[in-house]
Order: C-alpha cells, then structure tokens, then sequence
C-alpha cells in the first residue's frame, strides 16, 4: 500500500484489481450482489447482538465489501464512485443535523431525531418534485 492511501481507498484499489483478475468478482452486478448485502447486514445486527467487539469488527469489515464493491461496480458504468458516496453521506449529515451544522438547536434526543425526520422528508419531497 502506497504510503499516501488511506486504508479504504486501498481496499478500494485492491476491489478494483479484484474486479479485473477474479472472474467470479468481474461477473457480479448489484442485483447479483443482493442477496450479500442482505446476508452481511443481517451478520452486523448479530454481531452488535452478541456484544462482540471482535465479531463487529469482522462484520462490519463485511458490510464495507459490499458499499466497496457496489461503489466499483458503479465507477465502472460511469455512474459514480466511492468518493461520491462518502461526499453524499457527509452532505446528507450535513443537512440532517442542523443542529450540529446549522442554527438549529436540539435540547435532547428526541429532538434531534425531530429534526433528522423533518430533513429528511424534505429530501423525499424534493426527490419526487
């Protein structure tokens, strides 16, 4: 791993070359893959069920696979890329926690997630406008 890559886009780099070398990975599509997002999903909520540390990690290493392997599949077609991902996730963050990064003030949990629902019901409404 080169000295200035992050551990993910590492990963990233090495799903790339997996997606070229692998004949089982270069096959894949999203709609093949949905039955292993389901499946490492379903393995996170077991793993934060057992209390396992460990176990998490390990899952969650799993789940990453599939959001990598999604996000190169997908910069393959031209669609978007991993990068894109992680900036539409922290502008999503962004703009469902006015609270943190806005004027809004939250006072307590229920609050926030108040807050959180009503932004979000405006990207949906946005969305189907």
């Amino acid at each position: 791993m080169p000295v200035d890559d992050s551990p993910l886009e590492a990963f990233a780099d090495q799903m790339r070359l997996l997606r070229r070398e692998c004949a089982w990975k270069r096959e894949q599509t999203h709609t093949s893959l949905i039955p292993f997002v389901r499946e490492e999903a379903e393995e996170v909520v077991e793993a934060i069920e057992s209390g396992d540390p460990a176990a998490l990690c390990d899952e969650l290493g799993d789940l990453l696979l599939q959001v990598v392997i999604h996000a190169v599949i997908a910069e393959e077609a031209g669609h978007f890329t991993l990068d894109d991902v992680a900036r539409g996730v922290i502008a999503k963050m962004e703009r469902r926690n006015p609270h943190v990064f806005g004027d809004a003030v939250a006072h307590d949990a229920a609050e926030v997630l108040t807050l959180w629902n009503a932004a979000k019901a405006a990207e949906k409404a946005h969305r189907t406008a």
